[in-house]
């Protein structure tokens, strides 16, 4: 399950990197300072050029997505730290093997279409239907903002649907996920709820990202 983790996963090397780009020497007298103020030092703009400009050694994947995504999401007029927190984990774990495709980390069925999860959500009941809801939401957000040529492609060459069809796909996943009584006792209602409303901002966001990390590469 995805959670709004990603500035719980910084690392100590993503301190001394911090540290560094503000101009100290690191150790741990100066992580004790940062950390009492690490929002705000994680909202410059210096160290969102700092990360893209490859400093070494590299940040983690937590903190790296964690800064793009907090300032494209501020710069589509969305400040909101929890937000940031959750786009930049399912980042972070949709990059990793196959797990885009999965409702969990661990799970038999592998989706590699919105319609499998579709199809998943309608035989789903109880806890698994939270899962799968909240999937669906993800995986539309991860296609529309990350591979929005990938989804343009397939229009052009097979006659798929639109952008729009998407980002309907994962409103409606994210605001039946938001409704269930599992969205609460996760912490995610909150964030499941605005996510639903502000879908399109969000997806602009990490178009954003995108366009980011292929400057990066």
């Amino acid at each position: 399950m995805i959670t709004a983790d990603a500035r719980s996963h910084l690392t100590t090397n993503d301190l001394d990197l911090v540290i560094r780009c503000l101009g100290g020497s690191g150790g741990e007298p100066d992580r004790e300072l940062l950390r009492a103020g690490l929002d705000q030092v994680l909202d410059r703009p210096d160290l969102r050029r700092y990360l893209l400009a490859g400093a070494m050694p590299g940040p983690s994947t937590s903190l790296f997505f964690y800064v793009l995504v907090r300032h494209a999401l501020v710069d589509e007029g969305l400040d909101d730290r929890a937000i940031a927190d959750y786009c930049a984990a399912m980042l972070r774990e949709f990059g990793i093997r196959r797990r885009a495709n999965q409702i969990g980390a661990v799970d038999d069925h592998d989706h590699h279409y919105l319609v499998d999860i579709l199809t998943d959500l309608a035989q789903s009941t109880g806890d698994r239907h939270f899962r799968v809801s909240v999937h669906l939401g993800n995986y539309a957000l991860w296609l529309t903002g990350i591979f929005p040529d990938r989804i343009h492609a397939r229009r052009i060459r097979r006659g798929g649907p639109h952008l729009e069809y998407y980002e309907t796909l994962g409103q409606r996943g994210f605001a039946e996920a938001s409704e269930h009584r599992l969205a609460e006792w996760t912490g995610l209602e909150d964030i499941l709820h605005t996510t639903a409303h502000q879908f399109s901002l969000v997806r602009r966001a990490l178009n954003r990202v995108r366009a980011d990390l292929k400057l990066a590469a």
